[in-house]
């Protein structure tokens, strides 16, 4: 976890609120001083929580000051209350800081189905702006875990236009992950001047790269938020998609994110290992993406991963039902450099030996050449073990 998560403009605060109890911070509040750019990604599950859809309407104007959020209860399912709820939390937050409810954005997690009290908000919200300050994302990066075990955060600094700029992130998420916006929230705060229409497209690009390329357990959220808010008191020129420095700031916030999706994927719920499915040799990117997801999601490779036996009978088979045009017998499988399978064939028991080495690792890849052309995909799972069924057999009791 990285601890100087500090941002000019920006202070945050966290608070116990009783929502899940009054021993575990539960809300967090994350203001900028002044209007900020701002984007957000979202959960393309058909099946959005209340605050998803506000935030979607909120953000169409490419503005905002401040995140409110909440871990415990999702605010999904819930109906006209669940969003009314969802306004009037807003809303309590505007009133509180003086600024226009359009600009207040509002982030939930957890149990899909149950309705927010508002009294949680009505105690929480104004102990979270008397608590502001410059220090306060680190507190907030523990109010928004559920089943996370670790508090998930970022930074990276860059210059552009001759002048220093940051960008710090915090992220939640170790279950319901899967690439399309993977149960995951996403806060990127920066002190760049971006443009908001260029902010938007490099989130949605950078996202691409990171929060869309991991899986836990192949399950999409109806929560899930990738927000940015960039205030431009860095005091460059404002960036644009052509402009001098967009490169550079793009290469940062990509690998911002790209570190804190890895980060989900090592605190995967039970996971013991992180693991990246990279193919190479596919007739077009889009079926080596197929082939990848795949594999990473087969639950039968997953739980060969956490048992550390090479059984590559399970990777060739996930492959078999991708989609992917390929020819069986011209399918090379390694694990990192452990050559396993040559031509679909494998290659004897020295070989398994070796892969079998390579799995016994915390990180390793798992790279699969199907020889039909030049398509490429690498995607990031984690293993299946026992402490994944114990810890969903029991998540609301």
């Amino acid at each position: 976890m990285t601890s100087d998560l500090k941002v000019n403009g920006f202070k945050a605060a966290a608070v116990r609120s009783g929502i899940r109890g009054k021993d575990r911070l539960d809300m967090g509040l994350i203001v900028c001083e002044c209007s900020a750019a701002a984007a957000g990604v979202f959960t393309t599950s058909r099946v959005k929580a209340a605050p998803v859809l506000l935030d979607i309407e909120r953000l169409a104007s490419g503005r905002a000051r401040a995140v409110l959020v909440n871990s415990g209860i999702a605010n999904a399912c819930s109906g006209e209350a669940g969003m009314a709820a969802a306004v009037a939390a807003g809303r309590l937050a505007a009133d509180g800081l003086g600024i226009d409810q359009r600009e207040v954005l509002v982030s939930s997690t957890g149990v899909i189905g149950e309705q927010l009290d508002l009294a949680c908000f009505e105690k929480g919200v104004p102990e979270l702006i008397r608590s502001l300050s410059a220090d306060g994302l680190t507190e907030v990066s523990r109010a928004i875990m559920t089943t996370d075990t670790v508090p998930k955060t970022a930074v990276r600094h860059v210059e552009v236009d001759g002048k220093p700029v940051k960008l710090a992130g915090l992220a939640k998420g170790a279950g319901m992950i899967k690439p399309d916006m993977a149960t995951m929230l996403a806060f990127i705060m920066t002190d760049a001047a971006v443009e908001p229409a260029c902010l938007r497209t490099m989130l949605r690009a950078g996202c691409e790269r990171s929060f869309n390329r991991i899986t836990v357990d192949g399950d999409t959220s109806t929560n899930d938020s990738a927000i940015i808010l960039a205030n431009g008191l860095a005091a460059n020129r404002p960036l644009t998609g052509s402009s001098e420095g967009s490169a550079e700031f793009g290469r940062a916030l990509n690998d911002l994110l790209k570190d804190l999706a890895l980060q989900i994927v090592r605190d995967g719920e039970g996971a013991t290992k992180l693991v990246t499915v990279r193919v190479t040799g596919a007739r077009s990117d889009a079926e080596a993406r197929q082939a990848a997801e795949t594999v990473a999601n087969s639950n039968l490779v997953k739980t060969a991963f956490f048992g550390e036996d090479a059984n590559w009978g399970r990777i060739i088979a996930a492959l078999g039902r991708s989609g992917a045009e390929f020819d069986q017998y011209k399918v090379d499988i390694a694990f990192d450099d452990a050559l396993l399978v040559a031509d679909g064939l494998g290659l004897g028991r020295g070989a398994e030996a070796a892969a079998t080495g390579v799995l016994r690792n915390k990180e390793f890849s798992v790279n699969i050449d199907l020889k039909n052309g030049e398509g490429l995909y690498a995607c990031y799972t984690c293993d299946f073990s026992l402490d994944y069924v114990r810890i969903n057999a029991d998540y609301r009791s």
